[in-house]
Parts: C-alpha cells; sequence; structure tokens
C-alpha cells in the first residue's frame, strides 16, 4: 500500500493538499531511481543511452493524444485552450516540428535509426504496458484525476537540471544540439504545472476528490519509474532484453 493511501482521510486545505503533492513527488519522482544515477554519473554505455532514448520515445509520442483525451471531456473552452498548448508544445504545428521530432533528434544524435524509433516495435513491452497504462488512465479515469496525473511536471525542470549537464560533461558523443529537446521544456513544464495544480487544488474539495488526486500522480510516478526499472532489468549488467526488444550493437 502506498504510504500516500490515506493523506486525505480528515480533509486537506489547500495548502495541505499542495504540500502532500509535492511530497508524492520528492519521494517517488524517477530522479531517485538508480538508472537516473547511473546516467547522470557518466556509467552508462551508448547502448544503455539509446536504448533509454528508443523506450522514452513511446511515452513522448503518447503525450499529445492523451492530452487530447483530456481535452475532449472538459466542457470548459476556458481550459481547453489552455491544455491544447501541451498538444502544440509536442506535435508543433506541422506534426514534426515541436517536442517528439526533438526527442527524434536525440534518438537519432546517439545513432539510433529514425525508422525504428518512431516504429516503436522494438520498444520493451514493459514500456508499452506502462505507455498503455498511462494513456488508459486519462481515458477512463475522472478529468480531475487526469489533470492530477500530469502534476509530475512539478519536478521536471529537476530532472532536466540534473540529466543535461551530466550527459554533456560525461558523454563525449552527446551534444547541446541532440539535447534540444530539453531547452524549453522547464519553462514549459513550469506554465503547464502551474495551471495544472491551481485546477486541482480549486476542484479537489472533499477528503475523497483529494485522495483521489493524490493516487493519480503516485500513479503516474510508478509508471515513470516502471519504465526505468524495466530499462535497468533488460540492459543492465545481469539482464535479459526480451524476444523481439532493441539490442544495442556490441562495442
Amino acid at each position: 500500500m502506498s504510504e500516500f493511501a490515506d493523506a486525505a482521510r480528515n480533509g486537506l486545505t489547500p495548502a495541505a493538499l499542495e504540500a502532500v503533492l509535492r511530497e508524492v513527488g520528492a519521494a517517488r519522482y524517477h530522479n531517485r531511481h538508480p538508472l537516473h544515477h547511473k546516467m547522470t554519473a557518466g556509467a552508462l554505455t551508448k547502448g544503455q543511452l539509446q536504448a533509454w532514448a528508443l523506450n522514452r520515445y513511446c511515452y513522448q509520442a503518447v503525450i499529445p493524444r492523451k492530452d487530447a483525451m483530456i481535452i475532449a471531456r472538459s466542457e470548459d473552452p476556458e481550459f481547453r485552450a489552455e491544455w491544447r498548448k501541451r498538444i502544440e508544445d509536442h506535435d508543433g504545428s506541422t506534426g514534426w516540428d515541436g517536442g517528439i521530432a526533438r526527442w527524434l533528434k536525440l534518438a537519432v544524435g546517439l545513432g539510433l535509426d529514425a525508422d525504428l524509433v518512431k516504429g516503436e516495435r522494438l520498444a520493451l513491452p514493459s514500456t508499452r504496458f506502462a505507455v498503455g497504462a498511462y494513456l488508459s488512465f486519462c481515458t477512463n479515469r475522472s478529468l480531475l484525476e487526469s489533470v492530477a496525473s500530469s502534476l509530475t511536471e512539478l519536478f521536471s525542470p529537476v530532472i532536466i537540471g540534473e540529466r543535461v549537464p551530466a550527459m554533456l560533461a560525461k558523454y563525449s558523443y552527446v551534444t547541446s544540439d541532440i539535447l534540444e529537446y530539453f531547452a524549453p521544456r522547464p519553462k514549459q513544464a513550469s506554465r503547464d504545472s502551474e495551471f495544472a495544480l491551481a485546477y486541482v487544488l480549486q476542484h479537489a474539495t472533499d477528503p475523497q476528490k483529494q485522495q483521489a488526486v493524490i493516487d493519480a500522480l503516485v500513479f503516474k510516478c510508478d509508471v515513470l519509474w516502471a519504465m526505468l526499472d524495466a530499462l535497468e532489468r533488460a540492459y543492465g549488467e545481469g539482464g535479459g532484453i526480451p524476444p523481439g526488444a532493441f539490442v544495442p550493437e556490441a562495442t
């Protein structure tokens, strides 16, 4: 059982609810994962970085789809107009000049074939399952829970601030050009998380709704953690790559 399972049992003020949500991120966000620590320490092989980029593409590609599902469920045109910015950030104006394209540029810069990455068929089964679970969550849970699940963006500037300088310093083949995806993300994430947090604090008005938004953020942290677990299991020392998944070239 999650340590946050009964956090809202007696009801929380908006300030107290925000504090709990930030505690969830401090305890469970994936910048605490061992694989992230290995990445920032310069301890990953090029093949392991390729596997990370290839699998993470599946998550990047699903973001505008889950955001479209959230928009479709809102009757508030002001909400829809604000949330639409997320799709524009990832798809751009043409579909291939936004965040997804910049992630693909990262993967190609690490030596992967663009069509192979876009096809997603060599991603780990666990990755596809986790990404599908996130899309299903945002499709089938309440609008409030779906919005709350996006609050991992509160913490993404932290992980970007750890990841980018370390990758540039520790891996000679990584350049600022191929890490272009990350340049606008702290500003975008801060804008989006501020809106989502304000929405959650306004609409989580009773203990049941408050617990639901806490659980939604725990779930989303679990999705991101599970993706790194799968990578470490498959591509770490003594790991076993599942049949049909990406196999790095021997170095």
